[in-house]
């Protein structure tokens, strides 16, 4: 069973948005995938690209592989490739990005090394993801309740 973030729950019963669980393996395997593109599959369809494993040289291109037939079988057109970062943010245990300082710092708080390199390679992407120019502001301070960093 996959695990989902609380700052998730409104939309995960239904799965109408992309879970973090599966931006992580887009970004793993290369793939963008737009939320129009989501919203054309089937609820099993949705479910099966949180459950499929991406995590290994194995599994990372069947993962791709599935996906891209799956959105070429939906839209007639395969999806774009995004570069796959070898060493991105999130694997860095040892230096807290710079973004998510300043959007901690927009709430009032900071966010120390030690507090950083606990986090669940999961919980550093989502805070990575959240602190994005541009995206939701109140997922990243639920994130940061959710994840025990802000008093």
């Amino acid at each position: 069973m996959a695990d989902f973030f609380e700052f998730e729950a409104d939309f995960v019963d239904s799965l109408r948005c992309i879970p973090m669980q599966v931006r992580y393996k887009l970004d793993t395997c290369g793939i963008k995938l737009k939320l129009s593109h989501w919203h054309q599959m089937t609820e099993d369809e949705r479910a099966a690209l949180v459950e499929l494993p991406c995590s290994t040289e194995t599994e990372i291109p069947v993962y791709q592989e599935y996906l891209q037939q799956l959105i070429l079988e939906r839209t007639g057109s395969p999806a774009a490739q995004i570069p796959i970062d070898a060493y991105p943010l999130w694997m860095d245990a040892g230096s807290v990005p710079a973004s998510i300082q300043e959007k901690a710092q927009e709430m009032g708080t900071s966010l120390t090394l030690l507090q950083w390199s606990s986090l669940t390679l999961l919980q550093r992407f989502a805070l990575i993801k959240l602190s994005r120019p541009g995206h939701e502001n109140k997922n990243f301070s639920r994130a940061m309740a959710e994840f025990n960093l802000v008093d």
